[in-house]
């Protein structure tokens, strides 16, 4: 077979890079073990683009939330991963949240029937010794790979838990005592199920949740958990209110039955079109199986709850990008090798197409024998670009989610509110600029 480009990887960030290589008129071969004699402990099925944790891309507010302007900005430069996430959205409030087996099939569909693309469906082992080449095997990256990956940046990956969240079949659910609402009504103003506690309630449930018997893996010891995903009763041994400052905050949430805000408040969030999933927001866990459906089912509203997934944990890797990559992705000693995804130290489903995105038009451009200069730091994908490849020390690099301090800082002393639409409007104005002199 004959191809340009080779993506080892079928995520997100591998899927995006695909799509944008393909776009540009390169022949891609996208090698994915999935469907070919391999799985992974979280994936479920053999789609690519499977969304393993949450459901959601997060906000979809472009003018003052900076996930919300990487949406944008990936829409203007035709993404694959925002398109299906646009055609299978379920409610979310001011969030994009999608129909997790709907989009996944979406996105194998496209890439199935693009004439440039191949997928093959094979486990790679080893690093090729030459061509072009993009490496976006995510977090669960297979040992026999993991280890050629060590070997090639001279350094050892670093690694952290990522915890997944359980999801409960709506029909389960008691809507007497829950009820539909969003925090301050955003969106339709009822995006989400709330189950209310008060005092007594909510404190016998952070007090489960520390004494609840967890799933532990010796091997993994001292492996840190990234704060953007961790597990719920982490958080609770971090004090009694950290929950109620965190995903089960009552702030803006009504109790109908009182009128009132409550003491704290669980909320489910729908996982597929049809509205009949609904997954536990914010409630990533390591508690063994047995222990969470004890316990969940002490939250009122959800005493019968019936489970459609329960949660976990996994392993997460990724190399030290600051120090082994250069602006366009390339590792520094093999420059035909293209590094994408969470590997890259990205973290979040959106940031991890976006730097696919950045990788198959680095890649495009080369093959075309073109400079295809970074975003500006002052966008979106420029500053998760930045961070990745030269903002951070490397041996202190962590995984981030894109956000406002990753930009140059607005001068002078704004409200807060004025400031992040200061940052957003900044960006747009210079990723015009980029794109119209760029692409």
């Amino acid at each position: 077979m004959q191809y340009d480009v080779h993506i080892i990887g079928g995520g997100l960030a591998g899927s995006e890079a695909a799509w944008q290589l393909a776009e540009a008129g390169a022949k891609v071969r996208l090698s994915e073990m999935r469907g070919g004699g391999d799985n992974t402990p979280a994936h479920q099925g053999n789609d690519l683009a499977e969304l393993v944790c949450s459901n959601s891309f997060r906000s979809d507010d472009a003018e003052s939330n900076a996930v919300g302007l990487l949406h944008a900005e990936m829409r203007a430069l035709g993404s694959l991963i925002m398109a299906k996430g646009d055609e299978h959205k379920v409610p979310a409030g001011s969030a994009l949240a999608v129909d997790r087996d709907g989009f996944s099939a979406g996105v194998t569909a496209a890439l199935e029937a693009h004439p440039n693309i191949t997928i093959v469906r094979e486990r790679v082992d080893t690093l090729p010794d030459a061509g072009m080449t993009i490496v976006a095997t995510g977090p669960l990256t297979a040992p026999a790979l993991a280890g050629d990956i060590g070997g090639a940046t001279g350094a050892e990956a670093l690694a952290f838990f990522d915890a997944i969240a359980p999801i409960v079949h709506f029909d389960s659910i008691d809507m007497e005592q829950a009820w539909f609402q969003s925090r301050w009504n955003k969106g339709d103003g009822k995006d989400y199920i709330n189950c209310a506690m008060n005092r007594e309630q909510y404190e016998a449930f952070h007090a489960g949740l520390l004494a609840g018997e967890k799933a532990e893996f010796r091997e993994w010891e001292n492996v840190p958990y990234f704060e953007g995903c961790m597990p719920i009763e982490v958080m609770a041994e971090r004090g009694l209110d950290t929950l109620r400052f965190g995903p089960m905050k009552p702030v803006g949430l009504d109790d109908p039955r009182t009128g009132r805000w409550p003491h704290a408040v669980v909320q489910l969030r729908q996982d597929n079109a049809t509205g009949t999933l609904w997954n536990i927001v914010g409630f990533q866990t390591k508690l063994k199986h047995g222990e969470q459906v004890r316990l969940f089912r002490t939250i009122p509203g959800l005493e019968n709850a019936e489970f459609a997934r329960l949660g976990g944990l996994h392993r997460n890797t990724f190399i030290r990008s600051p120090e082994l990559l250069d602006p366009t992705l390339r590792l520094k000693t093999r420059p035909h090798l293209r590094f994408a995804g969470q590997m890259t130290g990205c973290e979040g489903y959106v940031e991890s197409a976006a730097v696919g995105l950045m990788a198959g038009r680095f890649a495009a451009a080369e093959l075309a024998g073109k400079e295809l200069a970074p975003p500006p730091v002052e966008t979106a994908m420029g500053a998760l670009l930045h961070h990745i490849t030269g903002a951070a020390v490397a041996e202190t690099y962590q995984p981030m989610n894109v956000n406002f301090g990753l930009m140059p800082p607005i001068p002078g002393r704004t409200k807060k509110a004025d400031r992040k639409k200061m940052y957003t409007a900044r960006a747009r104005d210079a990723f015009g600029e980029w794109a119209a002199a760029a692409l």
